[in-house]
């Protein structure tokens, strides 16, 4: 299923009989429009297969934020609400979430999005655990850092994760920077804070300077 605080009750869900699909949000409920629009001019809906923001129309749609009319107006436009998650639909009308626009990640003008390297890095059998964000870089604009948390008595070196990223990803995805942990900051529900990371780097890097 799917819902948002800006949309409190659930906008999707998947089936309960006939076809359901695996990591999908599932299909509108009755009553709910939805479709995936141009993350470049935020207006063209995308065909099935497709990246895009989702946006959604419908009866639960908030009317709007209190005394907080520029982001109640970049937010809800003609009706429609831009939910700020990127996401796709494929050609049975189910919808996947890929991330959270506001955390993609451009390199040299490139779209990275964070859960797609999280997910590669993921698959090496020496990870336990893996966040993944976008730092500055003074040539590309801003590139992409990977944390990672080896399994328990493994070791790695950052060439060995950039190369397994290399064989499964295009060249501006893999990372740039890659930094071991023993753990990664999380939210109470275990969801890592790849805010946070972002925050400790930033930090880090103006001591350098200091």
């Amino acid at each position: 299923g799917y819902g948002l605080s800006e949309a409190p009750t659930a906008s999707h869900c998947n089936p309960l009989y006939g076809l359901r699909k695996e990591g999908s949000i599932g299909v509108p409920l009755p009553d709910v429009d939805a479709k995936i629009i141009s993350l470049d001019d935020e207006v063209t809906e995308l065909a099935p297969g497709e990246v895009g923001e989702l946006v959604i129309h419908g009866p639960m749609v908030m009317q709007g934020y209190h005394n907080m009319p520029t982001e109640t107006a970049n937010t809800l436009r003609e009706g429609w609400l831009y939910t700020g998650d990127i996401a796709r639909v494929d050609e049975d009308g189910f919808f996947f979430i890929v991330d959270r626009k506001k955390e993609l990640i451009k390199p040299s003008g490139y779209q990275v999005w964070p859960r797609e390297v999280e997910e590669v890095i993921a698959e090496n059998p020496k990870v336990l655990e893996v966040g993944v964000a976008g730092i500055p870089d003074a040539y590309r604009g801003e590139t992409v850092k990977a944390w990672v948390v080896l399994k328990k008595d493994e070791t790695a070196t950052v060439d060995e994760i950039r190369a397994w990223c290399k064989e499964r990803m295009a060249p501006f995805k893999v990372p740039t920077h890659v930094e071991f942990r023993d753990e990664l900051p999380k939210t109470t529900v275990g969801k890592i804070l790849r805010r946070e990371l972002q925050s400790q780097e930033k930090e880090r890097e103006e001591g350098k300077v200091s």
